[in-house]
């Protein structure tokens, strides 16, 4: 599928046609992160599961990080 920027103001937007969004289960309320790898621009729903699984990942590598440091200030 190829598509085009659509000029709404001084912005831009990318159009989503519906049943692209009925697949993803996307509709006008939910939240979505805008990521980008450098070449690609990556669009998802915001799920309240992913979100969970990247806090606990985030908060496993700052504890190994700084175990030591954390286990002192706790003391």
């Amino acid at each position: 599928m190829t598509k085009t920027l659509t000029a709404i103001g001084d912005s831009l937007a990318l159009i989503i046609d519906k049943p692209l969004l009925e697949q993803l289960s996307i509709d006008k309320d939910t939240p979505l992160e805008v990521q980008t790898d450098g070449q690609s621009l990556i669009i998802r729903p915001v799920r309240a599961e992913d979100r969970r699984a990247r806090i606990r990942a985030a908060t496993e590598k700052m504890m190994d990080a700084h175990d030591e440091t954390l286990r002192k200030l706790a003391k």
